[in-house]
């Protein structure tokens, strides 16, 4: 699909790809080049409470499986 670059660098995306992706208003994208080409990729942003919350998760689990035996 082709688009126009307009005024202050802005584009469209085509509302095919929107729905295919099925992007919202506010959705947060990472833009990027790579080898010439202009990537544009979608991203979920958490809080960094809750990805610390994850990580003590993960670290408490780790240790209770380092100390399991088999019976």
């Amino acid at each position: 699909m082709v688009t126009v670059l307009r005024a202050k660098s802005q584009i469209t995306i085509p509302s095919a790809i929107v729905a295919s992706l099925d992007l919202k208003e506010g959705d947060q994208l990472d833009i990027f080049e790579e080898n010439g080409s202009i990537r544009i990729v979608p991203v979920a942003v958490y809080p960094k409470a809750y990805v610390d919350q994850l990580q003590n998760e993960i670290a408490q689990l780790k240790e209770q499986i380092s100390g399991w035996k088999e019976p």
